[in-house]
């Protein structure tokens, strides 16, 4: 797949909330995940890393009370989008979220995401 059709199918499931069919259909085997320095989770490597730090934070999730991806743009290998959630977080109350998202794409599948919060 191209990345336009990546993101295009990124974009479909992020809608449908189906944030896991994301990460097993979409990221290569030894892709990564960076994260800003100052982020509660350290960037990982490998997929079995991200969805195990995806995981780590959904178990911090008491109550979700919304949420959004808006649509990728694409340029070159890499697409972007930005989305955010608002969530009670167990001991630290209602937090909202807000990131830019940015994904690389090499060979028909995601290598990279970073985000920046």
């Amino acid at each position: 797949m191209k990345t336009q059709q990546i993101a295009d199918r990124f974009n479909e499931l992020a809608q449908a909330g189906l944030f896991e069919e994301i990460l097993l259909e979409l990221f290569s085997s030894d892709a990564k995940s960076i994260e800003p320095a100052h982020a509660p989770f350290q960037s990982v490597q490998g997929l079995d890393n991200i969805i195990a730090k995806g995981k780590q934070f959904h178990d911090l999730i008491e109550e979700m009370h919304g949420s959004y991806t808006n649509t990728p743009i694409v340029a070159g290998n890499f697409f972007a989008c930005t989305m955010g959630m608002d969530v009670s977080l167990k001991g630290l109350g209602r937090q909202k979220f807000d990131e830019v998202a940015v994904y690389e794409v090499k060979d028909g599948k995601i290598i990279s995401e970073q985000f920046f919060f």
